[in-house]
């Protein structure tokens, strides 16, 4: 491991903490203070300190820290740092504290960690309480035909989304934080082109349809209040899908108003809900959302860009994703934002049960039910409103049951 396991010179304690941290972030010095001033009050010895490599973002480190059998592991740097110490920590019941120190911190920010205060989320760490969280799981196709399986905690996108994180300055990410991202968005709209994908929920019925990106949520708040998953959850033991559908510019208008107007103000007051239902807002379709257990997707034509938690991941041709109901435990405030009392998810799937839904055959299946997609039905995202609802309300009747309150578009 770069820079090697060390200790602080604390006095011993029962307990024993590991700080995996990023290196090249700043604040290092100032999260070892507070880390010394804090570990003692709360009964634990030295902390042991592994730092992240290029190579190796945090997955080995915190295996390193579980061999150590550390009682809790302090992730300090951005959403990728916490994505791979999750990797890492598969199974356990190891607590994880947040430090955040990179750009967008979404996850931490969802969460109500401290996001610009360093002391405030080392005490958190060491004395907040354990939040059980659900985890993403997805399974990759590659253009040339081999998988792999990827951890996220965030969201995954595909399209135009990833298209926007690989065409992030580093230098203005550097100066302005998370808005260099919606540079990179005004930058990548003009150049996206939409795509096809044939894509199922829990697996059921196979449908398709014309997007620009389709995002596969674990959360859905955004930096800047925005509010892009209205019911999506931490720790209900659901992901949620948003397919961006718009056809022209004053599709994007519609979008930008969904998600800033609607979502945002409009949609938290009954008069406000009922303006929704007048102007249509609940049938346009330029935004659509769905959520279950698992989803698959495959590309219908040239492979598209990946990201998981705002990282290039390259291109794809296919992939499935699962939930992981509440797998990580993460060290949090009192209580969690806007809950009067947390969700309880379904009891999570044994550890074979996950393998099975994340392997080769799933995969296969998707892929072989996406051909026959292709050849027999129309791209929904080519049609109109109208036609739309006119075909929704003809399925319904044939609908598989099990999609009724799980893949159901909201």
């Amino acid at each position: 491991m770069g820079g090697g396991g060390q200790t602080t010179d604390a006095a011993g304690g029962d307990k024993r903490a590991a700080v995996i941290f990023n290196p090249v972030k700043q604040g290092i010095e100032q999260l070892r203070t507070a880390v010394e001033a804090v570990e003692r009050e709360h009964g634990f010895g030295p902390t042991l300190w592994i730092e992240t490599t290029e190579e190796d973002p945090g997955t080995g480190q915190a295996r390193e820290a579980r061999e150590a059998e550390v009682d809790l592991v302090i992730a300090a740097g951005g959403d990728g740092t916490v994505r791979a110490v999750a990797e890492g920590l598969e199974g356990a019941e190891t607590p994880v504290g947040l430090v955040p120190l990179g750009t967008g911190n979404l996850f931490a920010r969802n969460l109500g960690i401290p996001v610009n205060d360093i002391p405030g989320a080392v005490r958190l760490a060491f004395g907040g309480r354990d939040r059980a969280v659900d985890v993403l799981r997805a399974r990759v196709r590659r253009p040339d035909g081999t998988t792999e399986t990827e951890v996220s905690l965030v969201m995954s996108g595909i399209g135009l989304d990833a298209a926007m994180i690989s065409n992030t300055d580093p230098d203005l990410k550097k100066r302005v934080g998370w808005l260099a991202y919606v540079d990179a968005g005004l930058r990548a709209i003009p150049n996206s082109k939409p795509f096809r994908i044939a894509h199922r929920l829990d697996d059921g019925r196979t449908h398709r349809s014309r997007v620009s990106s389709i995002l596969i949520a674990n959360l859905g708040y955004l930096p800047g209040n925005i509010e892009l998953i209205p019911d999506a959850e931490v720790d209900d033991g659901r992901l949620d899908v948003v397919r961006l559908q718009p056809r022209n510019f004053w599709g994007w208008m519609l979008v930008w108003r969904k998600v800033m107007w609607e979502n945002r103000v409009l949609r938290r007051s009954a008069l406000g809900r009922q303006l929704i239902d007048l102007t249509g807002g609940n049938k346009r379709r330029e935004v659509v959302y769905s959520s279950g257990g698992t989803v698959d997707i495959v590309i219908d034509g040239e492979p598209q860009e990946f990201e998981i938690d705002g990282e290039e991941m390259g291109e794809i041709t296919a992939a499935r994703f699962a939930i992981d109901p509440k797998a990580l435990v993460i060290r949090v405030g009192s209580r969690p934002r806007e809950a009067a009392a947390e969700p309880v998810a379904d009891e999570a799937p044994s550890d074979g049960a996950l393998e099975a839904e994340l392997d080769e055959a799933e995969l296969e299946a998707a892929e072989e039910a996406a051909e026959e997609a292709v050849a027999t039905q129309p791209v929904t995202g080519e049609l109109s409103t109208a036609e739309i609802a006119a075909a929704d309300v003809a399925d319904a009747p044939a609908a598989d049951s099990r999609e009724e309150p799980d893949g159901a578009d909201r």
